[in-house]
């Protein structure tokens, strides 16, 4: 799969052709360079230039955020990462880490004292702490494999993560070995899993995701799940430390249904795991109550219907009496966190094409919105994106876009309006001519129903002459597009066109009847 930026670049050569071939295109396609005011329209080449925050993580006691910081490096065409550090009273903002190693999923310990994230440093992806009194830093792992979902346990002594580990399983057939010296061509790929490649990975390694165990002073990670099943992040500790919570599923026809996950917990002193949950559909993200006693959840009953919204539950500990929160919100609900009081959780969701933050009350299922603007990750196209986390104070930092910025650091609480910490691309976009965009309310000649659209227009229009237009189409189909930052759009508009996008009917983020 290209890299973002050259896959951004390439798709304007097409579209900036294409607009010379008309008058009325030669003539729009003129305000791509300098416009009369003398300010410079976006070109491809600054899509290197972009930065945004990502996987914001607030500290526990509320006062310090770290995130990730993206960039590029136009030398090599990748994406790159480092770590920064942003002081929540005074804004005051610097770097943990730097340099073109990749530094990502960063965690604080529950005492805030130390940080685990994962680092390219020494080439290979691997788990480090770093001690924030004195900026000390400790390579922890000697992997193999590319570590996810990294959890502190609750005493701070263990970090918890998934990575990929080889099934050993007996060859398909067994090929003759070349003698020595000899040059045969490459070896076949024997494919037994019916699942066997994805989208922007192309053929998957042979193997499962599964959940092993570190001592956050470092040492050997211990392996506790086996066996030919994928298990997912993120990843809960029980409060007394001896079982973690995740996703999976562990059906003997898993290929064939692969929605069907449940919660699992998983016991540290045996490896024994035991499904908490039993209902046919997909269960994730579990999250365990401050007191212990109750576990929230994402899932839906599976109708085997094209979109369904996901919805918020709470269970007992002991997987006992289940129960849907947000029965009656008619929107996906993401990332439950509870509020340290247990009377309610922090969640994210999409309402009319825009990303927001908000807090469900127990046991009523009221939603309460907190925040919107959330997003800003997904640099090429408007789509939904970003992250939040919480502080027991009930300060929350996250990642805040609109339609001219990706995304930059915000910080909020309950009662108080989130403001805007960062200004990462104001040295790029700051003096750039951008194309203004309008939110539109259509309506469907076909049943009269009302469509959310928006639209793009270029730098400097001018309503007397005539442009040509670009409708851009989401894929998914359940998806949505929003009042986010969007390198393409932005790019099609300073190359002289009049972009067009919009959430149709199948677009998510306005309730299950109009996601089918």
């Amino acid at each position: 799969m290209l890299p973002l930026p050259l896959l951004v670049a390439i798709s304007l050569l097409t579209p900036a052709s294409a607009a010379s071939a008309t008058p009325a295109a030669e003539s729009a396609a003129s305000t791509s360079a300098i416009d009369d005011e003398g300010a410079a329209s976006l070109r491809p080449i600054d899509v290197f230039d972009l930065e945004f925050a990502e996987d914001p993580r607030i500290a526990p006691d509320g006062e310090r955020v770290v995130y990730v910081r993206n960039f590029f490096d136009v030398m090599t065409d990748r994406r790159r990462s480092n770590l920064w550090i942003v002081d929540a009273g005074s804004g005051d903002h610097r770097p943990l880490t730097t340099g073109n190693a990749n530094q990502s999923s960063p965690r604080w310990s529950p005492d805030g004292g130390r940080l685990a994230y994962v680092s390219t440093d020494d080439g290979t992806a691997q788990i480090w702490v770093r001690w924030m009194d004195t900026g000390q830093a400790a390579k922890v792992t000697n992997l193999t494999e590319s570590p996810a979902s990294l959890a502190w346990s609750p005493e701070g002594d263990r970090i918890a993560f998934t990575m990929r580990a080889p099934d050993p399983a007996e060859p398909f057939v067994k090929m003759p070995t070349p003698p020595e010296g000899a040059e045969w061509a490459p070896a076949a790929k024997v494919i037994t899993d019916l699942i066997y490649r994805a989208d922007g990975q192309g053929f998957l390694r042979d193997g499962h995701q599964q959940l092993f165990v570190v001592p956050a002073d470092g040492g050997t990670p211990r392996q506790l799940t086996h066996g030919p099943w994928d298990h997912a992040g993120p990843l809960a500790w029980a409060r007394d430390g001896r079982v973690i919570l995740l996703s999976a599923n562990r059906r003997a026809d898993a290929d064939h249904e692969p929605r069907d996950t449940e919660i699992h917990e998983v016991d540290l002193t045996d490896g024994s795991v035991r499904a908490l949950t039993r209902r046919y559909g997909p269960d994730s993200d579990p999250v365990v109550s401050p007191d212990g006693e109750r576990v929230a959840y994402l899932g839906l009953d599976d109708r085997l219907q094209g979109y369904q919204v996901t919805r918020l539950y709470v269970m007992e500990r002991d997987g006992s009496d289940p129960r849907c929160v947000t029965l009656d919100f008619d929107r996906d609900v993401q990332s439950p966190v509870w509020a340290a009081d247990g009377r309610g959780l922090y969640v994210q969701y999409d309402d009319q094409g825009s990303t927001r933050i908000g807090v469900v009350s127990l046991p009523s299922g009221a939603v309460r919105e907190l925040a919107s603007g959330v997003g800003g990750t997904t640099l090429g196209r408007p789509y939904a994106s970003g992250s939040f986390t919480l502080a027991p104070s009930g300060r929350f930092a996250y990642t805040h876009t609109r339609v001219d910025r990706p995304a930059d650091l915000a910080i909020g609480t309950s009662g108080a309006g989130p403001r805007v910490v960062t200004a990462l691309n104001e040295d790029l976009l700051g003096h750039k001519r951008l194309g203004a965009v309008e939110e539109l309310w259509c309506e469907s000649s076909y049943d009269q129903r009302p469509i959310q659209a928006w639209i793009c227009l270029p730098p400097g229009f001018d309503p007397e002459r005539t442009y040509p237009l670009i409708l851009e189409i989401h894929g998914g189909p359940f998806a949505n597009y929003g009042d986010r930052f969007s390198a393409e759009v932005q790019l099609y508009a300073a190359a002289g066109y009049v972009v067009l996008y919009a959430n149709p009917r199948g677009s998510t983020s306005y309730g299950e009847e109009f996601g089918n």
